[in-house]
C-alpha cells in the first residue's frame, strides 16, 4: 500500500472520529462526512443514501449533488445503481454510469454531468443500512485502494449509525433501539407471553472505531488471536480425549483452521493499518462474512461461515472484555432472544422463561421440541431481532400468529392484554369441566390425552384434565445430553413418569431419531431427504443395541405395572413384526433374570406413512393400537415438507381427500376392533379436533393447554350433525370442509375467533 494513500486513509478516519465526537445534530454529521470523503478521495460527489423503510432508500446527505435533492430523492430497493447496490449488497464500480445496467437518471439531483460511479453497501453484521456513493466527471474506474477506502468509511458509518450518531432533526434515521418494531416469523409453539428481553448472546458494543496507534492495535489483535487459538486448541484436546463423535471433532478442526487462517488475520491487520481499531477491524471482517453468508446457497458453506461468525464473536469478546456475563440481571418475566439455541441450553433456562424468539430454528428443531414440552410460546424465523433487541426491552410474543412485538406502543399493548385476559377467562371456564368426561351433545365419548417428553410435563396431566399420556417422547432424554444415557438412568426416568401418572395410561414411544432429530453424539447421515431416510424404527432395527436397552429399561421401570409401548414411523407390516420380536426377546430375558414383568404389555405403532394404512388385514389384527402421527402423515400425504415455510401451510388438514383417507383408516380399525388415536398439532386445534372426532377418531392426544378448548367445543356439539356437514361438503366437491363446518358452528350460535 502506498505510504501516501495509507496516510490519507488514516487522516480521513481521524477526521471521521473527530466528527463523531463533536456535539452536533445528525444531519450536520452526515453533511460533514460527505464533504470529508469527497475531499479525501478527490471526487466531486459523495452521497449517503439510507433506508427510510425496508424497501425505500432516501438521499440523506450529499456533497456535489443539488442540495434541494437531499431528503427529496427516493428510490425503491433495486431501482437505479444505488438500489442495485442495496439489493445485492455488492459494490458497483463503473466509468460510464449512464451505460451501466439498471441506471436510472434522477434529474432533480443534477448528476448527469458525472460519469464515474462507485457505490458500496453500508451494512452491519448482515443488516443493510444504506449505500455510500462517490462520483466524478472523469470517466474512470476507481482503483482497488479507493474501493477499499470507501468500504472502510461505509463500515464506520454503519457503526456510527448503531451508536446513534445520526439521530436528530432533519436526518433520515430515528434513534436505534427505541422505536416499536413488529417481527413476523413463524409459529414454533403456540401461546402468548408478555415480558422483557433477555439476550442469550449479549451484543458486543464497539465504541472505539478509529486509532492513532496502529502498532498498538495490531499487537492487541495478535494477542487476542493467540488467546483465541489456545482456547480452540483446548476445546479440541478435550473433545479428542472424550467419547465424542468424529463430526464434532471435525467442526472444532474447522474452528482451528479459521483461527489459524493467515488470510483472516492479514485482512484485519490491513484494516488496522488503514486506521481502524482492532475491534472495528474484527467487526468489519465479520460483517463481510455475514453478507457472504446470506448469499451462499450451499448448506455446508453456510455452516462454515457460521463458524467464522462465531469465532469473530469470541474474538470481539476477548478484545472488549465483554463476556456473556454482562452484569445485567435477568428480568422476572424473561423472553429469551437468540439467533438459535440448543435443547440443553434451553432446558437450563427452564420454565423461568415466559417465551422464546429465534432468528433461525424450525418447526421440528430440538429447541422447538423442548419449547413444546415446556409449553413456552416460541416464534421462529424472526429475522434481525438480535440486532434490534436490547436487554430489558419490553416485548410481547404471539406464538399463535408467529409474531413478536418489540417495544410495542400503547395501542398494541392494550390489544395484547385484552387477548391474554380473554385467554385467562377461557381457561377459568375450562377448569370447570376439567374432571368431567368428554361426551358430545349427541352422546359420543371422546378420550383426550396429552403429549409429553419431560418430567416437567407430568404435573399438567392432572391440571389439564387429560385422561392419560397419549405420547411420551423418549428421544428428549437422548437429545439433551452430550452422551448416550445409561440403562439405569432410563429406568429411573421412566419409573418416575409412571409414578407421576398415578395409574393413568402412558404411551411410551421408542426412540424417534433421524430426520430433524439428530443426537449430538451420533454421526449425522448425509442424506438428500432425511425426512424420508434412515430414522426412527429403521435405526432401531438396523442398530438394535439402543432399542433393546430402551425396551429393557421400560420393562424394569414398569415393575409389575401396566406398560404401553409404541414404535414410531412403521411403514410396513414386517417392521412392526421385527420390532415386536425385539420386545418378546426383552420380555423373555427379563423373565429368565427373575425381574418382575409388567402386569400387561400393550404394543402399538404410529401410522405416519400412507403405506401402513394399506397394510394387510393381518397387521390390523396383530397391532393392539394405532396412533396416527398427524404431523408426518400430512406432509407425506400432501408431498409438502413441514420444514419448508413456502409449502407447509399450503395444505389444509380439513381437506376432503385427507379426511377421506383418515376415514378409511377408521373403517379398517373398526373391522378388527383396533384401538385408534390421533396425535399431533391438529388434535389440539378445536375445529380440527371436532372434525377428527366426527369421522370416528375418538381418542385425541395434544399439548396440555389444548385439552380445555378442545373439550369445551366437543361437549357442546352434535358430532353426527358435523359428520353430515363433512359428507355434504365432500359431495359438493369442496376442497376443504373448513368453511362448511365453521358456517355450521356459527349457525348453532358458537362464537368463533
Amino acid at each position: 500500500m502506498p505510504d501516501g494513500l495509507e496516510s490519507e486513509s488514516r487522516k480521513l478516519l481521524g477526521r471521521l472520529r473527530d466528527t463523531m465526537a463533536e456535539v452536533a445534530e445528525g444531519q450536520e454529521r452526515l453533511d460533514k462526512i460527505t464533504h470529508l470523503t469527497a475531499d479525501s478521495m478527490g471526487t466531486e460527489v459523495c452521497s449517503i443514501y439510507l433506508f427510510r423503510d425496508s424497501e425505500t432508500l432516501e438521499l440523506c446527505a450529499s456533497q456535489g449533488l443539488k442540495p434541494e435533492a437531499v431528503h427529496q430523492t427516493r428510490m425503491k430497493l433495486g431501482e437505479g445503481l444505488v438500489g442495485r447496490v442495496a439489493r445485492a449488497g455488492k459494490t458497483v464500480n463503473t466509468a460510464d454510469a449512464p451505460s451501466a445496467p439498471g441506471f436510472r437518471y434522477m434529474p432533480e439531483t443534477g448528476e448527469e454531468i458525472y460519469s464515474s460511479f462507485l457505490g458500496v453497501p453500508i451494512q452491519r453484521l448482515g443488516e443493510k443500512l444504506g449505500v455510500l456513493v462517490v462520483q466524478s466527471k472523469q470517466a474512470r474506474e476507481f482503483t482497488a485502494d479507493e474501493l477499499y477506502a470507501l468500504e472502510v468509511v461505509a463500515m464506520v458509518l454503519a457503526e456510527m449509525t448503531e451508536l446513534g450518531a445520526f439521530v436528530g432533526e432533519g436526518a433520515a434515521l430515528s434513534a436505534r433501539h427505541t422505536q416499536p418494531v413488529m417481527f413476523r416469523g413463524a409459529v414454533g409453539q403456540e401461546g402468548t407471553a408478555m415480558g422483557h428481553v433477555w439476550l442469550h448472546e449479549p451484543r458486543v458494543v464497539v465504541t472505539n472505531l478509529v486509532t492513532d496507534d496502529p502498532e498498538n492495535e495490531r499487537a492487541r489483535l495478535n494477542k487476542a488471536v493467540d488467546e483465541l487459538r489456545v482456547s480452540v486448541d483446548q476445546m479440541l484436546e478435550g473433545a479428542s480425549g472424550a467419547a465424542v463423535e468424529t463430526d464434532q471433532v471435525q467442526v472444532l478442526e474447522a474452528y482451528r483452521m479459521f483461527a489459524n487462517s493467515k488470510g483472516w488475520l492479514r485482512r484485519m491487520e490491513t484494516d488496522i493499518e488503514r486506521g481502524l481499531s482492532a475491534e472495528a477491524a474484527v467487526e468489519k471482517e465479520q460483517s463481510q462474512a455475514r453478507a457472504r453468508m446470506n448469499q451462499v446457497a450451499d448448506a455446508y458453506l453456510r455452516e462454515r461461515l457460521h463458524d467464522l461468525d462465531d469465532l469473530s464473536n469470541r474474538l470481539l469478546r476477548i478484545l472488549t472484555g465483554q463476556g456473556r456475563e454482562t452484569g445485567s440481571e435477568m428480568p422476572k418475566d424473561p423472553i429469551l432472544i437468540a439467533r438459535n439455541i440448543g435443547p440443553g441450553e434451553l432446558l437450563e433456562y427452564g420454565r423461568k422463561l415466559k417465551g422464546v424468539v429465534l432468528e433461525e430454528g424450525s418447526v421440528g428443531s430440538h429447541a422447538t421440541i423442548v419449547a413444546r414440552a415446556l409449553a413456552i410460546p416460541l416464534v421462529i424465523h424472526a429475522e434481525r431481532i438480535t440486532n434490534e433487541a436490547l436487554n430489558g426491552d419490553h416485548i410481547m410474543v404471539d406464538g399463535d400468529q408467529g409474531i413478536a412485538h418489540l417495544r410495542p406502543d400503547d395501542t398494541v399493548v392494550a390489544a395484547f392484554q385484552d387477548k391474554i385476559a380473554m385467554q385467562a377467562e377461557a381457561q377459568e371456564r375450562y377448569a370447570s369441566i376439567r374432571d368431567v368426561d368428554c361426551v358430545s351433545a349427541d352422546g359420543q365419548r371422546i378420550e383426550l390425552h396429552m403429549n409429553a417428553g419431560l418430567m416437567a410435563d407430568l404435573p399438567s396431566l392432572l391440571s389439564s384434565g387429560a385422561e392419560g399420556v397419549g405420547l411420551f417422547r423418549t428421544e428428549l432424554q437422548f437429545l439433551i445430553r452430550n452422551q448416550m444415557p445409561r440403562r439405569n438412568e432410563l429406568v429411573g426416568i421412566y419409573s418416575r413418569v409412571l409414578d407421576a401418572a398415578q395409574g393413568k395410561r402412558v404411551v411410551f414411544r421408542t426412540l424417534d431419531i433421524g430426520s430433524d432429530k439428530v443426537l449430538p453424539y451420533m454421526k449425522p447421515q448425509d442424506e438428500p431427504n432425511p425426512a424420508l431416510g434412515w430414522r426412527a424404527i429403521r435405526v432401531g432395527l438396523d442398530k438394535p443395541g439402543v432399542l433393546r436397552m430402551q425396551l429393557q429399561a421400560l420393562l424394569r421401570a414398569a415393575n409389575g405395572r401396566p406398560l404401553t409401548v409404541m414404535f414410531p414411523f412403521v411403514a410396513q407390516h414386517s417392521e412392526f413384526r421385527d420390532a415386536r420380536a425385539e420386545m418378546n426377546k426383552a420380555l423373555e430375558r427379563e423373565r429368565k433374570l427373575g425381574h418382575p414383568l409388567p402386569k400387561t404389555v400393550e404394543i402399538g405403532a404410529m401410522l405416519e406413512t400412507p403405506s401402513l394404512a394399506f397394510a394387510s388385514p393381518r397387521f390390523f389384527e396383530e397391532v393392539e393400537f394405532l396412533s396416527i402421527g398427524g404431523n408426518d402423515l400430512k406432509q407425506f400425504f400432501f408431498a409438502a415438507d413441514r420444514e419448508n415455510e413456502r409449502v407447509r401451510r399450503r395444505y389444509d388438514t380439513l381437506n376432503v381427500s385427507f379426511l377421506t383417507f383418515l376415514g378409511d383408516i377408521v373403517k379398517r380399525c373398526a373391522l378388527t376392533t383396533t384401538r385408534l388415536s390421533f396425535c399431533g398439532e391438529d388434535a389440539g386445534r378445536p375445529i380440527e379436533a371436532l372434525c377428527l372426532a366426527a369421522i370416528g377418531i375418538h381418542t385425541l392426544s395434544m399439548r396440555p393447554a389444548s385439552v380445555g378448548p378442545v373439550k369445551s367445543l366437543l361437549m357442546r356439539t352434535n358430532l353426527a350433525e358435523v359428520k353430515a356437514v363433512i359428507d355434504a361438503a365432500g359431495a359438493r366437491g369442496d376442497q376443504s370442509v373448513r368453511d362448511a363446518v365453521m358456517d355450521y358452528l356459527r349457525n348453532e350460535g358458537w362464537a368463533l375467533a
